[in-house]
């Protein structure tokens, strides 16, 4: 009798533990995964940075400059540095705000930003898609086009609101094939935006 109690509590057991096996985590998704699994993968995420140079051409006149992009949720803060008139700015963008810091130190908000990004730029600036169009997506709350290098399973280009995003090379970054030089056009506006450093 005793033994069979023991013979029925290991099996019990064993069925137990056979319940209780846990499946192993989904591997993350890379460079070599399918388009339709990579996009949203690359869309939810929010939390990156990266340097790099920017070239803009806008209303007859252009500059260069170098750029820092930190993104942290709904919240970028960018950092343009070079010769934007009287120097550089750091610009703080979120879905309901905006806050651009001169370079003599002087805060400016909202509306008044925005037009002091328009003078000194020579365009509007789509915060809230740019944060995804250099991650080498298109955003998720607009229609698109997209051209898609199916060998690669990665964007070749993009057209959404109205601007047309051309993505020229890539690099490894983290386990991901990400942006490294792209150029963004619209209505005589040009944005060539070569990548340093992913983070």
């Amino acid at each position: 009798m005793r033994s069979e109690l023991l013979r029925l509590g290991a099996a019990v057991t064993l069925a137990i533990l056979a319940a209780c096996k846990t499946t192993p985590p989904a591997p993350p998704v890379g460079p070599s995964a399918p388009w339709a699994e990579r996009k949203p993968a690359l869309q939810a995420q929010d939390q990156f940075a990266f340097r790099g140079r920017v070239a803009v051409a806008a209303a007859g006149t252009g500059f260069n400059a170098n750029l820092r992009w930190t993104q942290s949720g709904a919240r970028a803060q960018v950092a343009l540095e070079g010769p934007l008139g009287v120097g550089g700015v750091h610009i703080t963008a979120s879905p309901d705000d905006l806050e651009v810091v001169t370079a003599n130190g002087e805060h400016i908000g909202r509306e008044a930003a925005q037009s002091e990004l328009r003078t000194r730029l020579g365009f509007d600036v789509p915060f809230a898609s740019l944060r995804y169009w250099v991650r080498g997506v298109p955003a998720p709350s607009d229609t698109d086009e997209e051209t898609l290098d199916e060998a690669q399973q990665r964007l070749s280009a993009l057209v959404q609101q109205g601007w047309r995003v051309e993505y020229l090379a890539y690099m490894q970054a983290g386990g991901e094939a990400l942006p490294a030089r792209m150029t963004l056009e619209r209505e005589g506006v040009r944005v060539r935006l070569l990548v340093d450093e992913w983070q």
